[in-house]
């Protein structure tokens, strides 16, 4: 890398970190500034301008803060006040917005239901909010109906987009309601530190934790993403993403509340829509998860996909072996990479499109930014530590660890604000990291770094799994199987093999009609070594994806490789043919019974 590119790059990092700083400058957890005053703000600067454009609407910067006055003005009569949580479960759309924004004017919380939940999880999310009053979105009654029956203290439900049994008409009650600005009043006294929502965590090893979001982590996660963007009120963020994760309900929100500009939202992503959309509304930026961009490449050509107006993708889980081809294929000027969860306090921003990495703390801002990578030990999943000293072993440039974030009391943008049970929050801490008495966040993942602090996404752990005495990254070896001609989709897990330690590799794959398998292991024995090599392949007609598009491994680690339970195509990697054969039941038996020595 040349003098000028390092130079380069050094300016992009510091001129966006000054950019995010600058749009927080002077905020702490005492502040008297919320959410609200900043998005009102806003309305009285960009009045006329295009906040939310939808389904062939749009609504401006004034109609939006419109809607969300008469929701206050309902919420009120109802007796919700400063601290009551409401629950909202609907899809996309500009209601949602406009919800959460009313319930913020009179220093209310929203509690932001994942709408692929049914059932227990439902009730356990609706529950543990501690909500009396439900906004129901119609299309949504159905599964809000399987869970109903499990609620202790069932709230009272407002139902909007159409009529749903035992529920009050929002909708009605919102068209009798004044537009008129809600005094300020009503929120008085609410501070930076005061609680704005509930974003819950996706359930997938339990039950969904409701993550404490306040108005100073609101307004921080606002500023990253439209100091990072340079957003202007020209700008239109196209946002495919679910309104009730962070990523797509405040993330995406971040560079039109701050300069007024306009949001694109779709109720779900289609690939067959995206270009289209893209030449329709003129979209300048793209919020991302990796898996989209996956498909949109794997994609035939679209006449329009390189007619565009984007200048910026942003997101996270963009895997580098996509990365080059994706950024190429559909000429986007630059991808901005980020590093996050929910409720931590480690993020991180690849602000000068560095491919593969997903952030960076250069050297002289160790101090400032405490990011670290301690060793970690996958069979216990807990942090080594050194045995003379006690204390966590940090990382070696190139060597994977957990990634975790100090909580400096002196900081606020270091705190963790938990979840809603206490139990849960501990577990994300780890204390006596690197001296006596001091206090990190545990992320769950791990990580590596190179010499000049960028950071690159290894695997969740969990994941990650032993085999043959050496750890096994699955998000590596799914990169390794995705560029294998005619692979689709690669989702990595570990399954136990009686009789043998640790976990076999096993992938689920999606494949296309040029997908050969007789090719599939001389292919990986040239990208992984051979205990990453996946010992079982399960061929499936599409993945099973989370709301937010990752990956389900769950029930696929619980289902295995039992051709008598499992209908889809399974294969073995024949230790005498090295290649992979078809598994019926009979080659279970010899496998399950210890024939095979691994």
């Amino acid at each position: 890398m040349g003098i000028f590119e390092n130079l380069s790059r050094e300016w992009t990092f510091l001129s966006g970190s000054m950019r995010m700083l600058k749009l927080v400058k002077d905020l702490t957890p005492e502040t008297p500034r919320t959410v609200t005053d900043l998005m009102e703000a806003t309305v009285r600067a960009h009045a006329d301008n295009p906040a939310i454009l939808f389904e062939g609407t749009t609504l401006t910067w004034r109609q939006l803060d419109q809607m969300a006055n008469r929701m206050a003005r309902v919420a009120l009569d109802l007796g919700i006040g400063r601290g009551d949580v409401v629950a909202l479960l609907m899809e996309n759309r500009p209601e949602f917005i406009a919800t959460w924004y009313g319930l913020h004017k009179i220093g209310a919380v929203a509690a932001l239901i994942n709408t692929n939940l049914a059932a227990a999880p439902l009730a356990h999310s609706i529950g543990i909010s501690g909500a009396r009053h439900i906004v129901l979105g119609s299309e949504l009654a159905d599964r809000y109906a399987t869970a109903r029956p499990l609620l202790e203290n069932a709230p009272m439900v407002l139902a909007t987009g159409g009529r749903v049994e035992a529920s009050e008409d929002l909708d009605a009650a919102l068209a009798a309601k004044a537009p008129a600005p809600v005094p300020p009043s009503y929120r008085e006294g609410i501070l930076a530190k005061d609680k704005a929502l509930y974003i819950y965590t996706s359930g997938t090893t339990g039950m969904p934790k409701a993550a404490n979001i306040s108005h100073l982590r609101m307004q921080n996660m606002f500023a990253a993403f439209a100091g990072s963007t340079k957003g202007t009120s020209r700008d239109i963020m196209y946002n495919v993403l679910p309104l009730y994760h962070s990523a797509g309900g405040v993330c995406a929100l971040a560079p039109a509340i701050h300069a007024g500009g306009a949001i694109l939202i779709k109720r779900k992503f289609s690939v067959s829509q995206f270009w289209d959309d893209c030449a329709t509304y003129k979209p300048t930026l793209f919020q991302y998860i990796g898996e989209l961009c996956r498909y949109l490449l794997n994609a035939p050509p679209h006449l329009k996909e390189r007619s565009h107006s984007l200048r910026i993708a942003i997101g996270n889980g963009l895997r580098p072996e996509i990365w080059p081809a994706f950024q190429e294929r559909f000429r986007i000027p630059h991808i901005i990479e980020f590093y996050g969860a929910t409720e931590g306090n480690v993020a991180l921003l690849n602000l000068d499109g560095k491919t593969g990495a997903i952030g960076r703390v250069p050297k002289y801002l160790r101090k400032k930014i405490q990011v670290r990578l301690v060793r970690f030990d996958i069979e216990s999943e807990q942090p080594v530590r050194d045995p003379k000293t006690g204390f966590c072993i940090e990382c070696a440039p190139g060597e994977a660890g957990e990634a975790i974030g100090k909580i400096d009391s002196s900081d606020p943008r270091t705190s963790f604000e938990g979840y809603t049970r206490q139990a849960d929050s501990e577990k994300k801490l780890l204390r006596n990291v690197f001296e006596k008495n001091d206090l990190w966040f545990r992320t769950g993942d791990l990580l590596k770094a190179d010499e000049r602090g960028y950071f690159y996404f290894v695997d969740r752990i969990g994941d990650t799994f032993r085999w043959k005495g050496e750890n096994v990254a699955t998000s590596e070896v799914a990169e390794a199987i995705s560029v294998y001609p005619g692979v689709k989709e690669a989702n990595v897990y570990g399954v136990k093999v009686e009789g043998a330690d640790g976990r076999a590799g096993m992938a689920s794959i999606v494949a296309g009609p040029e997908f050969r398998m007789e090719g599939l292991n001389a292919h990986l024995e040239k990208q992984l070594p051979a205990y990453a090599r996946p010992l079982f392949i399960r061929l499936s007609p599409e993945m099973e994806i989370t709301g937010t598009f990752k990956h389900r491994k769950v029930e696929l680690v619980k289902e295995g490789f039992n051709p008598g339970t499992i209908a889809e195509p399974l294969y073995f990697l024949e230790p005498s043919a090295q290649a992979y054969v078809p598994m019926d039941g009979a080659l279970h038996a010899r496998i399950v019974s210890g024939e095979f020595k691994f």
